[in-house]
């Protein structure tokens, strides 16, 4: 008998070593039972779950405390399954960022397993006008990894800008600077611990995404408030973990050229075209991922959205 139960130990563990080498995401232990979890800088796919992004894992005596919860039933399990592994507790209270469909159409299985869920009521009311769509949206890319996957909110969200939090004993804050990439964007700091999950106001290796939902004015400044907090350590939205220096090079200095040149062209009524012809082919941050794809798109959605402003 005793060799049997080994025998099954060693199959579970095998299979175990397995799911893990097969995850889309890449663990980063930031000390004091603090976690990075890195996902890819590409395309939301099948084969990594929708997790295009980054997530966190934040120990404590009284169980796991999981930062955004990924894209779907699928994303959320594996989430689920990468907090256990690291602190060996199941997830108690899942925190959201933001409105992006990664950072939290998974919560409905975290609820369905027992799971609170922490948002600032700002969050909470762009996830609501947003969800249906983009579970309708991600359906083609994630199809079966879908199933089971509904728009779920927090039931009690946190008011203002400002939520000072003790989680199983650990302080965090969520805190609200400005629209950014989505209307309420949040980001997550831990003040004893100097780190920074920045949720999707930082994004370094790769270039930022100026969404219709954007706003790039707000999100700059939003951006220096955020480093202002002056963390030891970044978590970006996406990209590797990072400090202040990088993501003012990645994020900051993009936004910076993005709004002053657009704005400008706004301000001179210049039109569209000229904005992009002007701006769309800078050489200077060609470096970042996906700038091929995204940079001309960014300078026209910004550039509209001063001009609509006026």
């Amino acid at each position: 008998m005793g060799k049997i139960l080994q025998a099954v130990f060693g199959a579970l563990l095998f299979l175990s070593q397995m799911a893990y080498a097969a995850s889309p995401l890449k663990s980063e232990d930031l000390g004091g039972g603090v976690y990075a979890l890195i996902g890819s800088t590409g395309p939301r796919l099948h084969e990594n779950l929708g997790l295009n992004a980054n997530y966190g894992v934040i120990d404590t005596p009284d169980g796991a405390i999981l930062i955004d919860s990924g894209a779907s039933t699928a994303a959320a399990r594996l989430l689920e399954a990468e907090a256990r592994r690291l602190t060996g507790k199941p997830v108690r209270w899942v925190v959201n960022t933001g409105s992006q469909d990664h950072r939290w159409l998974g919560n409905s299985y975290f609820v369905a397993q027992g799971a609170e869920l922490v948002a600032l009521e700002r969050t909470t009311r762009t996830q609501q006008s947003l969800g249906k769509g983009q579970l309708e949206a991600l359906n083609p890319a994630l199809k079966e990894q879908m199933s089971g996957t509904q728009v779920v909110t927090a039931s009690k969200p946190l008011p203002g800008d400002v939520a000072r939090l003790q989680l199983g004993g650990r302080v965090i804050e969520l805190r609200y600077f400005a629209d950014a990439h989505f209307p309420g964007d949040a980001v997550v700091w831990l003040p004893q611990e100097s780190v920074l999950f920045s949720g999707d106001h930082i994004y370094v290796d790769r270039i930022l995404g100026i969404l219709p939902e954007s706003n790039a004015g707000t999100w700059l400044k939003a951006f220096g408030q955020a480093v202002a907090l002056q963390p030891k350590r970044i978590v970006p939205g996406h990209g590797q973990v990072c400090d202040v220096a990088k993501a003012q090079r990645d994020t900051g200095d993009y936004l910076a050229f993005v709004v002053g040149g657009t704005k400008k062209f706004a301000d001179d009524m210049a039109g569209v075209d000229a904005a992009v012809a002007s701006l769309g082919g800078t050489t200077d941050f060609r470096y970042l991922l996906n700038f091929d794809e995204l940079h001309r798109g960014n300078v026209n959605r910004a550039y509209l959205r001063f001009e609509s402003a006026q």
